[in-house]
């Protein structure tokens, strides 16, 4: 196949600012160049253990975001409520988005600082 995935966009009004938090929250570092030019403004975030693993990349835009994520990560700790107190204390909040209405939900559902959803799942078990 001659098709890969180079990165995964997230609309931002402030790029640097949520790369740093992402950057923060995955371990992951911000890249050291961003496009400033005019509208265009972007700023990359790549995994330092991995090859070819695809980047976050932050897209400046002029609007908010308005309704729920028809797309977002799924992250899985190794411990889920210090990865939720961590992500808090980050300036991600908890929200909930139907999910606590049903008793066998496993998973957190929050927002980063800019109010995009992702999910902070439960210990993998062995």
């Amino acid at each position: 196949m001659a098709l890969r995935l180079q990165c995964i966009t997230v609309d931002a009004h402030n790029p640097l600012a949520l790369a740093q938090f992402w950057a923060e929250a995955l371990g992951w570092t911000v890249g050291e160049d961003g496009d400033d030019i005019g509208w265009w403004i972007e700023r990359e975030l790549n995994d330092p253990n991995q090859t070819g693993f695809p980047d976050i990349l932050f897209l400046k835009v002029p609007d908010s975001k308005a309704v729920k994520n028809r797309l977002h990560l799924d992250l899985r700790p190794d411990d889920q409520a210090a990865e939720v107190a961590r992500l808090e204390k980050l300036g991600a909040k908890k929200i909930d988005i139907g999910q606590s209405t049903d008793p066998d939900t496993t998973w957190v559902v929050m927002a980063d600082p800019e109010g995009n959803e992702f999910c902070v799942l439960r210990e993998r078990k062995i």
